[in-house]
């Protein structure tokens, strides 16, 4: 959710507005959750100190606390935030699952997020999810080949179709990080953990989306992946907080204080 608030307006909680064109209704944000999270935790810090604390904060000190929960180390966040009045469908410009690395990066580039920011940012897919009809292209149709992605690995490309049937109506979940079990934590998958085996994966070609492959792939990223990805893994996924930060800053109101 946060990257999902922050990459349009900045931190500003606009995504949580409601209305028939408010930015949950862009396509992008349909995949979203957690806004109940948020609204339980906001009702119990207004009833103990009412006015203080942004919707925005709550959102980027949420996600700091999801990430510890899953694993991925404890780091400081910045508040202060105001929330915005402001949520358009159409101002909401996310890089797609099928996006170039080249046109993603130009993307964060523009909003002042560095090519290796970027790819820790979407490492942020070790815990992500997406549903089939984002894949269905890349298993059965890709380029209009009729024909799989040729990137995917054979094995992967499999299990994700009797997952996603072609002709199925039902839109099934599909996690991003294909690493089965953690062999840190004996039977946790590690699709419910804040770690590099996401880079693992795609490195060996079993990158769900067409963007997360790629990066994998191309020469702009390459690099940060396999550093990632070869990284001996202590307690928590190196380098993964400063981007967060970086991410939070975008166009935010003035902050105060660390948390």
């Amino acid at each position: 959710m946060q990257f999902h608030d922050c990459f349009v307006n900045g931190c500003d909680a606009s995504i949580l507005l409601d209305g028939s064109s408010s930015e949950k209704t862009a396509i992008p944000n349909r995949s979203v959750r957690g806004y109940d999270v948020i609204d339980l935790v906001k009702a119990a810090i207004e009833k103990n100190c009412p006015g203080v604390v942004s919707c925005a904060d709550v959102i980027v000190m949420a996600t700091r606390d999801a990430v510890a929960a899953s694993k991925g180390g404890w780091y400081s966040v910045q508040t202060g935030r105001r929330d915005g009045s402001v949520s358009l469908a159409k101002n909401v410009n996310l890089p797609g699952p099928s996006i170039s690395v080249e046109n993603s990066a130009a993307i964060f580039n523009s909003k002042g997020i560095s090519t290796e920011d970027m790819v820790h940012l979407l490492g942020g897919h070790t815990v992500g999810v997406t549903h089939c009809s984002f894949i269905k292209n890349c298993l059965y149709n890709f380029n209009n080949t009729g024909s799989t992605d040729p990137t995917m690995q054979t094995e992967l490309a499999v299990s994700l179709k009797l997952k996603c049937p072609q002709a199925s109506t039902i839109d099934n979940r599909v996690d991003l990080d294909q690493g089965g079990s953690s062999l840190a934590i004996v039977g946790e998958p590690t699709s419910e953990i804040v770690d590099n085996s996401f880079y693992k994966q795609i490195v060996i070609r079993r990158g769900v989306l067409r963007i997360d492959q790629a990066l994998a792939l191309n020469k702009l990223t390459n690099d940060t992946v396999n550093k990632v990805a070869f990284h001996q893994m202590t307690t928590s996924l190196p380098s993964f907080s400063m981007p967060w930060l970086s991410l939070e800053r975008l166009k935010s109101s003035l902050v105060l204080k660390e948390r």
